[in-house]
């Protein structure tokens, strides 16, 4: 399966194509988490924060739908690229999270079923 189509918003600023697509291909190594879901939706805003050019005042929020549980990131950095490997690194943490403890939940039913046909309980 390849990653759902981004739906991108922008405030303040007209973002570039290169941005668009280096997130595109960030958000690509996501993918082993989606497995076969195929009712993912993807949200991405840019924004710049101040007219200042100094400090942190690139915006970008990422919001991934998928299955109906909502995965959010945000991250404000010095440039676009330092946010979009932010918001690829929170979104990679918390997908991971989900996927461990999904797996450890099927996991103890299964023993739960095992033990229940040992003992017939």
């Amino acid at each position: 399966m390849t990653f759902p189509t981004i739906n991108f918003k922008t405030t303040n600023i007209e973002v570039e194509d290169r941005l668009i697509d280096l997130l595109e291909d960030k958000l690509q190594s996501l993918n082993k988490y989606l497995g076969a879901e195929t009712d993912v939706v993807c949200e991405a805003e840019f924004e710049k924060v101040t007219t200042s050019e100094k400090g942190s005042v690139h915006r970008l929020e990422v919001n991934l739908q998928v299955g109906g549980q909502l995965y959010r990131a945000e991250a404000t950095e010095e440039s676009f690229e330092k946010a979009i490997d932010e918001v690829r690194d929170e979104l990679d943490k918390e997908l991971r999270r989900a996927n461990r403890k999904r797996d450890s939940l099927i996991k103890k039913g299964g023993r739960k079923i095992k033990e229940m046909l040992r003992f017939g309980d």
